[in-house]
């Protein structure tokens, strides 16, 4: 079997974001284990406008290129007003057939762990055609961050990410096979 390749995607654009911290953090762990290619995917370098705005052809290609090199997703949520980021909901919207038929896992934070935004996320994967997978790290900013800004987890969060690795490496392996 060839190798997978796994795009770990920065779900906010915003000034100050704390994802790229929580993305090389799970970054680290992917690479430890040495059985895929992981690769930051941050949203914000793409610089996707609104869906349905003129002139939007060349980043949206750009960006359904760089997904279709992909074989399955973490995606790195935060909670904004109990839901995912419009940032994020526009990435998202921004491709299709890219998207379908391969798997991702969910790495959420917020106050309440990033719970709600997380469930918001499977349903809009389900329509694209994403198999997500169960096991669902969620960071608390009242633990896992120092004043809010700089990303300190906990130790017991590394076992729930290598778990959900192994669901997205099994899943994005069965589904290549759809692709193919």
């Amino acid at each position: 079997m060839t190798t997978l390749n796994i795009g770990i995607i920065l779900g906010s654009t915003r000034q100050g974001r704390v994802s790229p911290q929580v993305g090389e953090w799970v970054k680290g762990i992917a690479d430890a284990r040495g059985d895929a290619n992981y690769e930051i995917v941050d949203i914000a370098d793409f610089k996707l406008p609104l869906l349905g705005e003129t002139d939007s052809y060349a980043e949206a290609q750009a960006w359904a290129a760089k997904l279709a090199t992909l074989d399955g997703f973490v995606f790195i949520v935060q909670e904004y007003n109990h839901s995912l980021t419009g940032a994020l909901k526009n990435a998202l919207d921004s491709a299709r057939e890219e998207w379908n038929n391969k798997a991702a896992g969910i790495v959420s934070y917020g106050s309440a762990g990033g719970v709600r935004a997380a469930e918001h996320l499977r349903g809009i994967l389900g329509e694209l055609s994403i198999a997500d997978v169960r096991v669902h790290p969620l960071l608390s900013l009242f633990t896992d961050f120092e004043n809010g800004s700089v990303f300190k987890p906990a130790d017991l969060h590394t076992a729930n990410v290598n778990a959900m690795l192994d669901q997205v490496l099994a899943w994005s392996g069965a589904l290549k096979t759809l692709r193919q």
